[in-house]
C-alpha cells in the first residue's frame, strides 16, 4: 500500500494535526508502522520506500528511488535535518544521529522540557547522504557528516563525526577506513538505464 491510499494524521507538539502524506510523492511507499516526530517536515520522493519500524525525530528529506529499510532510526531533534539523496539506501538497522551525548564528559539522559540547558557537551550537526550512496546493515553514523556522491559504507560500521569522505569510495570498519574506489561508470550507467525506463513509461523521450 502506498501512503497515498490513506491519509494519516499525526499531532504535533502544539496540538495541530498534520497530514503525513502532505510531502510524500504518490508513488512512494511508506509503512504505517513508522514513527515520525515532525510530519510537517517529513518528505519522501518519487518511488522511494520507507519500511516498517523506522523512527525519525529530525526533519527528513528523502529523494527519488531511495530506500530506508526496516528498523532504521534517525535521531537528533527538530533543529536538525537528515537528507538521503536520490538512488540511495540505508540497510536494515542503520542508526543515524544528528545529536549525541559526549559519553566521556556529558550527562547521558533525555532532559524534560525546560531542563535542556543542563547539558554541556552535546555533539551536534546535520547528516546528509548525496545521490548514489549506500549504508550497510546495523551501521552507526554520528553527527556532522556530509557523505558525498557515490559513497558506500559496509555493514556494522561506525562513522565518527566530521569524517573526511572522498566521493565514489567504499568504506567499512569501526571506525571506518577507506577500502577502495567505487565503480562510478558502472553505477552511473545503471542510473541512466533506470531513468530511461521511467521516461519511457511516462511516454516521453529520455
Amino acid at each position: 500500500m502506498t501512503i497515498a491510499d490513506e491519509v494519516y494524521l499525526r499531532a504535533t507538539r502544539d496540538g495541530r494535526l498534520v497530514a503525513l502524506d502532505a510531502l510524500i510523492a504518490p508513488t512512494a511507499i511508506v509503512s504505517k508502522s513508522i514513527r515520525v516526530r515532525h510530519p510537517e517536515r517529513f518528505s519522501v520522493g518519487e518511488r522511494s520506500i520507507v519500511d516498517d519500524f523506522c523512527y525519525f525525530s529530525t526533519a527528513v528529506r528523502i529523494g527519488r528511488f531511495a530506500h530506508v529499510a526496516n528498523g532504521c532510526s534517525v535521531g537528533g531533534g527538530a533543529g536538525h535535518t537528515f537528507t538521503l539523496g536520490d538512488y540511495s539506501s540505508l540497510s536494515a538497522g542503520v542508526k543515524v544521529w544528528c545529536t549525541s551525548d559526549d559519553f566521556a564528559r556529558g550527562l547521558v539522559f533525555v532532559p524534560p522540557p525546560g531542563f535542556e540547558d543542563v547539558k554541556e557537551f552535546l555533539i551536534e550537526g546535520d547528516v546528509s547522504l548525496a545521490r548514489c550512496t549506500a549504508v550497510g546493515a546495523n551501521s552507526v553514523i554520528m553527527p556532522s557528516n556530509a557523505i558525498p556522491e557515490g559513497t558506500a559504507i559496509g555493514a556494522l560500521s561506525f562513522v565518527p563525526p566530521n569524517f573526511p569522505f572522498e566521493p565514489w569510495s567504499v568504506y567499512a570498519g569501526t571506525p571506518i577506513r577507506f577500502l577502495r574506489r567505487r565503480d562510478q561508470a558502472a553505477v552511473t550507467r545503471q542510473v541512466d538505464r533506470l531513468e530511461a525506463r521511467v521516461a519511457a513509461q511516462r511516454g516521453r523521450a529520455p
